[in-house]
């Protein structure tokens, strides 16, 4: 595949250079589109799958293309662990939005070992951070609502 390619993916759609918070448009993105897949578990989850691959892929050529470790562009790693942060939540406004509050909380304050992931070699080092915050993310919100619908 040509550079170009790997660009589009690795900026999900050239989200990533969106000029101010590019990773909190990736994640509205990522919740977007989780909206329109979780009716449909098995197609939600081979999104997801798919994302998360090519995200690894892109995101390792990306930093070769540009580089730079980490390239702020890169932000196919926020929509894939968006992804995941909701995954079989029920599918209602306000638990995706303290779900996206969340995340964006994890990711941005990289509690650990969030923060060790970072500086894993090439495209796992900035999809790995988003796929821990947005497991994080889900647990903290399974575990809340599980409190809240007895």
């Amino acid at each position: 595949m040509s550079n170009k390619i790997f660009e589009l993916l690795a900026t999900f759609f050239y989200i990533g250079y969106v000029p101010f918070a590019p990773g909190t448009f990736a994640s509205l993105a990522g919740l977007f589109l989780a909206g329109i897949l979780m009716r449909h578990p098995f197609i939600f989850l081979a999104a997801l799958s798919i994302i998360t691959v090519l995200g690894f892929l892109s995101c390792d050529r990306i930093e070769k293309i540009k580089g730079i470790k980490d390239p702020g562009c890169a932000v196919i790693d926020e929509v894939s662990g968006m992804l995941i942060a909701v995954f079989l939540l029920p599918v209602d406004f306000k638990v995706y939005l303290i779900a996206f509050f969340l995340f964006r909380a994890f990711d941005m304050f990289k509690i650990y070992p969030i923060n060790k992931l970072e500086s894993l070699p090439g495209g796992k080092g900035i999809m790995m951070d988003d796929i821990v915050s947005g497991l994080y993310t889900n647990i903290i919100m399974q575990i809340v609502l599980s409190f809240l619908l007895k």
